[in-house]
């Protein structure tokens, strides 16, 4: 649904005339924007118009590509928002402000070149002699970079652990009095192991310690998962996967709640920001351009992912060559209730208000236990 606005006062194929609601963005370009901030636009609607303010000088509703490295400044540190790329630039000041509306319970968002390059500059933030809570089965880059380089480098101290099946008594032994992170996948990849992130979250904040929560979103994207809404502090993506969707960009992002909803994380953030650029870890403006118009259409591809893998898997598990299906959307795995809890609300109402009174002939529009018969849980199945 799109946010609603004063039809009477816009302009329209050039007559009327606008009133405040058509005013300048923060991205220096101009649309029709609602006079408060909108709280009730759907994923996909957000996911199209956010960043994609139509250009003040021609009109396009696309963002043009900004190559310029170096901006106009009318003196010493006055300009339009924009100095030197490598700082920040309208592509991925766009791509950033997008990401952060789809990532519910996101206010920034930091896009870098690769989804390594955000875990490197989300470590480096730690400082030297950290140590951080990992769950065991974690994607290879980030165990390279924890145990190869973060230890070599920064003397971090790495605990793998099986975060999927500890009770919170062995999590709070692990945590220590210089843990300041811990690193949660779900699910992992290859074994699709699922993490209740509520659980965990509320294990790291009520501990002394107070270690930050990390989660990595890849494999179920902003549309299966809301994991800041579900207490986490930081969520990474490596945007080269679902968010793009199309195998032509490597990209990674850091998405984070707003500040004054969670206080201790405005140093945090500000490192983050400064690490960004002092690194020069940042991805380019054809990318980040390449990028947005991927996520577009993130909402509609998920939805197939999720759909095409639940009957690939139910497919797979009626065969008696396979011996284990796995694949948390399905009735029988040990992680389906887990799955249906950490659902974000968004899928939750596609499957209950479509997917199930279509596909699944389910009589119910509201259920607080999962369905009968399995339902889309992204689109990753290992066997």
């Amino acid at each position: 649904m799109s946010p609603s606005v004063d039809i009477k006062s816009v302009t329209v194929n050039g007559h009327g005339h606008a009133s405040s609601s058509h005013r300048r963005a923060s991205n220096g370009t101009y649309g029709i924007f609602p006079k408060h901030k909108p709280t009730t636009d759907g994923f996909n609607t957000l996911s199209v118009h956010v960043g994609s303010s139509p250009d003040p000088a021609t009109g396009a509703v696309i963002p043009s590509i900004s190559l310029a490295t170096t901006y106009a400044q009318a003196a010493p540190g006055l300009h339009k928002g924009f100095e030197y790329s490598r700082s920040d630039n309208p592509n991925r000041k766009a791509f950033e402000k997008m990401l952060a509306s789809i990532e519910k319970g996101g206010e920034d968002a930091l896009c870098f070149g690769s989804g390594s390059a955000a875990t490197g500059v989300v470590v480096q933030a730690l400082g030297n002699g950290a140590h951080v809570l990992c769950v065991n089965d974690v994607y290879g880059g980030t165990y390279r970079y924890l145990k190869r380089v973060a230890s070599e480098i920064q003397s971090v101290e790495v605990t793998l652990l099986d975060l999927e099946t500890v009770d919170e008594e062995v999590i709070r032994e692990n945590i220590r009095a210089n843990t300041k992170l811990i690193w949660l996948e779900s699910p992992t990849n290859p074994t699709l192991k699922l993490m209740d992130v509520s659980r965990i979250a509320q294990i790291a904040h009520s501990h002394p310690s107070k270690p930050l929560l990390l989660v990595d979103n890849t494999f179920l994207s902003p549309f299966y998962s809301s994991p800041l809404l579900l207490g986490a502090d930081v969520v990474l993506h490596s945007l080269t996967k679902y968010v793009n969707g199309h195998s032509d960009v490597v990209m990674g992002a850091l998405i984070l709640p707003p500040s004054l909803s969670s206080p201790h994380l405005k140093g945090f953030k500000d490192k983050l920001r400064f690490l960004q650029n002092a690194t020069g870890a940042i991805p380019s403006p054809y990318d980040c351009w390449l990028a947005q118009r991927g996520a577009k259409t993130l909402g509609l591809r998920m939805r197939q992912h999720g759909l095409n893998a639940l009957k690939v898997a139910k497919v797979l598990r009626s065969n008696p060559l396979v011996e284990e299906v796995m694949y948390p959307g399905l009735e029988s795995s040990e992680r389906y209730e887990l799955a249906w809890s950490n659902l974000s609300s968004h899928a939750r109402r596609w499957i209950e208000g479509d997917v199930l009174l279509r596909d699944l002939h389910h009589s119910s529009s509201s259920l607080s236990k999962p369905p009968e018969g399995g339902f889309p849980f992204s689109g990753m199945i290992s066997f």
